[in-house]
């Protein structure tokens, strides 16, 4: 059995607020791998400002050479909205016998009850909610008995418990990156230096 760290987003672009989180996760629980999903459209957001095979490519070349962090470009390959209930259905086939651990930040665990399919998607994986060191979010209340008191907790089910991992949050967004990147500012040290080559070479958010 493989513990499978699953973690989406639209990584428009990926930094390294996306990834310090991601190993910290991986290594709390001792998961196997986490597979980076981009979203082709998000349900719950605008339409990213890059296309897809840009922030793609930026995702791969930011991961390049890092064995535990797989980059899995199926949600870009399906047309429409991305659905999280979905994507674990397919992966859940894909992986019989082995456990899907769902990672999302502490503000998209809060509003997890509004979730297109909430209650299949707790039923396909365990959920882990990271947060800044002393401020954990507020589960919301469909949910609040699934919250486990400790990591080995997760062991006694296949799914549909709720993890809270306090980790390095670092004060990076996409967004601030997006309109840096407009005004032609230095971006180094905010993502991954081939990420940013990569988003300066095509120019991706220029005004």
């Amino acid at each position: 059995m493989r513990r499978i760290g699953i973690l989406g987003g639209t990584f428009d672009p990926i930094h390294f607020g996306h990834l310090r989180p991601a190993v910290e996760v991986r290594a709390a629980l001792s998961l196997d791998a986490i597979r980076l999903l981009p979203c082709r459209v998000s349900p719950l957001r605008e339409a990213p400002a890059a296309a897809a095979e840009h922030r793609l490519a930026m995702l791969e070349a930011a991961v390049a050479g890092e064995p535990d962090l797989i980059v899995d470009g199926r949600e870009l390959d399906r047309p429409g909205p991305s659905y999280t209930a979905d994507t674990l259905a397919e992966l859940t086939a894909e992986y019989p016998g082995d456990r899907l651990y769902l990672i999302m930040g502490g503000d998209a665990f809060a509003a997890f009850d509004r979730w297109d399919r909430w209650e299949r998607i707790l039923a396909s994986a365990h959920i882990v909610a990271t947060h800044r060191p002393g401020a954990p979010p507020t589960p919301p209340p469909p949910v609040r008995d699934a919250v486990v008191d400790a990591p080995e907790s997760l062991d006694e089910n296949p799914a549909g418990r709720i993890w809270i991992q306090p980790v390095t949050q670092l004060d990076i967004s996409a967004t601030a990156i997006r309109g840096l990147a407009a005004r032609g500012g230095d971006l180094r040290y905010l993502m991954p230096e081939s990420a940013r080559q990569h988003l300066e070479e095509h120019r991706l958010y220029d005004a």
